[in-house]
């Protein structure tokens, strides 16, 4: 077709062929951006053992539990040098005072570190501190329509500009991060891929964190038009992770994960006690697009449920959510004829159970 096109009308299909290289390269950004995001999955894996720290003498001899270490100990220690400075960065910004517990998750921590620079951002100072030090970002960052958006934004450019160590308000320390101080670059593994930000240690002026200040830019768009994927993509985890996995060399921005058999030794996802932090769980960032992706997820599996072998699976939803038992020919009669087999009320039942329970990756953000 496009070779009877081009001898009966050449000039067209130069035209096609201009217009269409004129296209890619007017959204040439957009389309890498969107590719880098959802090739995450792909790319997150690559060379994964350089830079999740280890236990093995030969690499990193770090202990991932953290039991041979003083719960104290606010130094990387005697063989290793501080890459990190002392400073602890906490983040208030919005109209919500801090909670009672946040102030005592904070006060914890501070607690642990003393002699620490302990920095508390909020409304007051963070917009001089961005008009001052990153006068090119200030006209997004102020308009950025979430304040979670102008959290995870801060995080970078505090980390970048002091280095240190920033938390997020409910992360309560049950120890020091010293040891950690010996790595450029440390934050949590993330379940299933990805690394979280509520939680960050960098040296000043670190490289990679230059590149998530400089990125914010590039990523900054109302994705999907839907606000959880909107901040997950335009400054959230899944953005950081992004910028990770695009870096060449990643051996020095270390992942703090857990050993094979419990490789979310670290993770933050929910209400959990890790070997360094009570993580209380208290983030409200579950809003009706997080249910609704999910759903869609569910509507689509079951409308695919095509094989007896699916049937049985189908009917245990059945049976936890509802407290109602199908029969598997009741339910092949339905998928036979086309009908949805009640999945509109199991759409519904989940999405009221996901509302409470779900976790989904740095739902914390």
């Amino acid at each position: 077709m496009s070779l009877r096109l081009y001898r009966t009308h050449p000039i067209i299909f130069a035209c096609g062929i201009i217009f269409g290289i004129l296209t890619l390269y007017y959204f040439r950004t957009l389309i890498c951006t969107t590719y880098s995001l959802l090739s995450l999955t792909f790319n997150w894996p690559r060379d994964a053992p350089d830079f999740f720290i280890s236990p093995n003498a030969d690499r990193d001899a770090f202990d991932l539990s953290f039991a041979n270490y003083s719960r104290t100990q606010d130094s990387a220690g005697p063989l290793y040098r501080d890459l990190v400075p002392p400073v602890l960065h906490h983040i208030a910004l919005g109209s919500h005072k801090p909670q009672g517990k946040w102030i005592d998750a904070r006060n914890a921590c501070l607690e642990l570190h003393p002699g620490w620079e302990a920095m508390l951002w909020t409304d007051g100072n963070a917009g001089d501190f961005v008009r001052e030090r990153f006068p090119e970002l200030l006209h997004m960052w102020e308009r950025y329509g979430y304040t979670i958006q102008r959290i995870d934004a801060l995080r970078y450019m505090v980390l970048y500009e002091y280095g240190g160590v920033v938390l997020d308000m409910d992360l309560k320390c049950t120890r020091s991060l010293g040891p950690l101080r010996r790595f450029s670059f440390v934050a949590p593994a993330a379940h299933p891929t990805g690394f979280s930000i509520g939680f960050m240690m960098a040296s000043k002026r670190n490289e990679f964190v230059g590149k998530l200040v400089r990125s914010l830019k590039m990523y900054n768009r109302r994705w999907f038009g839907l606000p959880y994927p909107t901040v997950m993509f335009s400054t959230g985890c899944h953005y950081a992770s992004t910028i990770h996995a695009l870096q060449p060399n990643r051996s020095e921005l270390k992942i703090l994960g857990g050993p094979p058999d419990n490789f979310r030794l670290h993770s933050l996802n929910g209400p959990v006690s890790t070997p360094i932090f009570n993580h209380l769980g208290s983030s409200s960032w579950h809003s009706y697009d997080a249910s609704l992706i999910v759903s869609l997820a569910v509507f689509f599996m079951v409308r695919r449920l095509k094989i007896k072998g699916t049937l049985r699976r189908y009917q245990s939803y059945r049976s936890i959510l509802h407290g109602e038992k199908t029969s598997d020919t009741d339910l092949e009669g339905r998928i036979a004829q086309g009908l949805p087999f009640g999945y509109d009320k199991l759409l519904v039942k989940l999405q009221q159970v996901l509302a409470v329970r779900l976790e989904l990756v740095c739902a914390d953000d």
